[in-house]
């Protein structure tokens, strides 16, 4: 466990983020920044704030083991940022928001198609006070075509977007069928690739005075993620089916059942497959001509693989990583998030790190895994008050004296 590191120089620490954004897709983008130095400011509902506040249990723990307020899901997604509360349905809360986008370098959003515009807080509004902004909307579709209506969510989009044709068991095996991914892929895919598209488009203003709109939508993510499977499509006309824990173009390339657990091996080549056989006493599977090459070895999968299952069956799991590793055939366990948490490679990288909290002490936190050597990605807690830095923010950035912010307050606008 390693607590928050010192920061050096920023790498975005001159860049300003007003951030509109809320649940997943784009608070991961956002934060994704402020963990690389910028100032996000996070526009939330007054009284509610981001959904995720409240999508616990569990949450984090005060001193005394007692539930916070904080939901572990919102700290997950929004740690470093300013949170303030602004009513943006209001005209009063609409001029704070422009306000605030002319002291800022990127605006990020994910409102419905069309939604921003009633308020005036769309890119084109945004353009007139600030030319060079940068302006990224996050939605489910993009912003035209037939769907651009509609609402997407990453469970529907993993569905959509072919993700789940190709994960799960075979559909001739015991289980087979549709499976989404574990955590919502396609959410935190979509605020990985904006955070590119914004430091792409940050580059070309600083080369060019311009600034530009960004269109990510989810589905457009989900198909450009399908790699080697979208590849594999466009280049035979015939449409991957699910594989399971196997893979469709190298064999074996799976997981297998140990005497007392399971084990993913992962033979890259030919030589690597001979190792592995040859550590499970087999050597005649290296030698089997059906068997020699990795083409082979798929074309006759339904054959070999239950060879290799049985062979496998015959230690532990401990046995065959220790077996595997010493010939340099690259294998594993399959940990649960205990597990991963006690790895001496996690830990030793520190991957997660104690982070001062106001009312829980310290929370635990997964650090940014982009290891900057100049400019290091620094990890601060999410706000955990709604709001914290309403007065901080609107008193630094536009000089709101304090008889104005009470006036905005009672009038239900922050």
């Amino acid at each position: 466990m390693q607590t928050t590191p010192t920061p050096g120089p920023r790498a975005l620490g001159h860049i300003r983020v007003l951030d509109l954004s809320r649940v997943l897709a784009g608070p991961w983008c956002s934060q994704n920044l402020a963990d690389l130095g910028a100032d996000v400011i996070k526009i939330e509902r007054p009284g509610a704030g981001d959904d995720t506040r409240a999508w616990g249990p569990p949450y984090a723990k005060d001193a005394d083991g007692n539930d916070t307020r904080e939901a572990a899901y919102y700290l997950a997604a929004n740690r470093g940022k300013r949170s303030v509360t602004v009513d943006i349905s209001t005209a009063e809360g609409q001029a704070l928001i422009r306000e605030l986008a002319q002291q800022s370098d990127v605006v990020l959003e994910n409102y419905k198609v069309g939604q921003l515009q009633r308020y005036g807080l769309d890119y084109a509004s945004l353009k007139a006070v600030k030319p060079d902004i940068v302006y990224c909307s996050v939605t489910g579709f993009g912003q035209d075509g037939p769907y651009a209506h509609r609402a997407g969510y990453d469970f529907l989009i993993q569905g959509m977007g072919g993700l789940m044709s190709v994960t799960g068991e075979r559909d001739d095996l015991p289980g087979g069928g549709p499976q989404k991914a574990g955590v919502a892929l396609c959410d935190l895919m979509t605020g990985m690739y904006a955070t590119i598209a914004i430091q792409a488009a940050l580059i070309h203003r600083d080369r060019t005075g311009e600034g530009q709109y960004i269109d990510m939508a989810l589905l457009d993510v989900q198909v450009a993620m399908l790699a080697n499977m979208g590849s594999n499509y466009l280049n035979s006309g015939k449409a991957p089916k699910r594989w399971g824990n196997a893979h469709p173009n190298i064999v074996p390339y799976q997981t297998f059942q140990c005497a007392d657990g399971y084990i993913i091996v992962a033979t890259g080549n030919d030589g690597q497959y001979v190792k592995f056989v040859e550590a499970g006493g087999r050597a005649e599977l290296a030698a089997d001509p059906r068997f020699a090459t990795n083409p082979l070895r798929v074309q006759n999968r339904d054959v070999l693989v239950p060879l290799l299952a049985d062979m496998v069956l015959q230690k532990s799991r401990d046995e065959w990583i220790a077996l595997l590793e010493a010939v340099n055939v690259p294998c594993g366990p399959i940990n649960d998030l205990a597990d991963v948490y006690k790895n001496p490679q996690v830990q030793a990288r520190g991957m997660v790190v104690d982070v001062p909290h106001p009312t829980a002490g310290s929370t635990k936190l997964v650090r940014s895994p982009m290891r900057l050597s100049a400019s290091p990605a620094d990890v601060r807690t999410a706000p955990p008050t709604l709001g914290q830095h309403t007065d901080e923010v609107l008193r630094e950035l536009l000089g709101r004296s304090e008889e104005e912010l009470a006036a905005l307050r009672a009038a239900g606008v922050l």
